[in-house]
């Protein structure tokens, strides 16, 4: 079955693919993916584990997946996984399934998937049996070279940019660790940037250390960044800062998991359809996978996604 304007229809092939990241979550899910796999089962369709080595070769899988007429897809486990499933179901006539699993289940939390893992996949089931799906915004980048992508929570384009590709770079330690350690080593050499950021054709100049693109509230499992974005408003909620020094970056991550940084009144928060953001020596990070270097232009797609939940 394929999803059309929130019902379904029958297509010739009849199954549920499945990307797994057994390394989600650091692993403490990977129990559970056989439960997973027959909770699916109930909606009456075979179901497809995708084989994948790499996250190149995941989005291929998917992309195949839909090609061949999937009922659903359906991504297990964290906002990385989702990201690279939604490259594939993006703007297509085709359900999608969402199975928390990862350290960060910011896109989950903010379309009301169930927290437990086969909860999730119960309801996935479910709506499959009972045709119907939830349609869901979805942001679209496009970067220097023309390149586009969908991403589905929160781009970042400074400073938790820059922390992001620094513990890229880092083998060692490993987890969480490695980005508290790439914390502290770019608060060490912390610098204000210039940038450019245009709002909806409004051109906005600032100097600071925080740009962020939202569709859904947060980004690093729960923190805030933006607390009011909606994924079903049609908008992306664009936050910057003037310059916040050390100290005060220090001290913004506690604020972050209640949304209290937005009241300060050095952070403006607007509300957009098409953002473009303009920086130097910035990567681009978008539901915590690299994009590249800015400028990227994003740009809200209502209901671009039809969710199984």
């Amino acid at each position: 079955m394929i999803a059309i304007g929130g019902t379904f229809a029958a297509v010739t092939s009849d199954f549920i693919a499945v990307l797994a990241n057994p390394s989600a979550g650091r692993g403490r899910h990977r129990g559970l993916l056989p439960g997973v796999l027959q909770a699916l089962g109930a909606a009456g369709h075979t179901v497809r584990l995708l084989d994948a080595g790499s996250s190149a070769e995941a989005e291929l899988a998917c992309h195949r997946a839909v090609e061949d007429g999937a009922a659903a897809v359906v991504a297990v486990g964290g906002d990385g996984t989702v990201h690279r499933a939604l490259q594939a179901v993006a703007g297509q006539p085709v359900g999608f399934g969402v199975v928390p699993a990862g350290t960060g289940n910011d896109f989950a939390g903010a379309v009301g998937v169930p927290h437990d893992p086969l909860k999730a996949a119960e309801a996935i089931a479910e709506a499959l049996r009972d045709q119907r799906d939830h349609r869901f915004d979805l942001a679209r980048t496009r970067d220097a070279r023309g390149e586009r992508r969908w991403f589905c929570a929160v781009l970042a384009g400074g400073f938790d940019a820059l922390v992001n590709e620094r513990a890229n770079r880092m083998r060692r330690p490993s987890g969480p660790r490695r980005y508290d350690l790439a914390i502290v080593l770019e608060l060490a050499r912390l610098r204000a940037r210039d940038y450019t950021v245009t709002i909806d054709g409004a051109v906005h100049h600032l100097r600071g250390e925080i740009v962020a693109v939202g569709n859904c509230p947060s980004y690093g499992g729960g923190l805030r960044i933006v607390p009011d974005a909606d994924p079903a408003d049609g908008l992306l909620d664009v936050i910057f800062a003037t310059t916040l020094g050390r100290a005060a970056i220090t001290r913004l991550k506690p604020r972050l998991r209640n949304g209290t940084h937005v009241t300060d009144p050095r952070i403006t928060v607007l509300r957009a359809r098409e953002v473009r953001i303009e920086a130097e020596g910035i990567i681009g990070y978008a539901d915590g996978e690299r994009l590249g270097p800015l400028p990227v232009e994003v740009s809200c797609v209502p209901g671009a996604v039809r969710l199984l939940r």
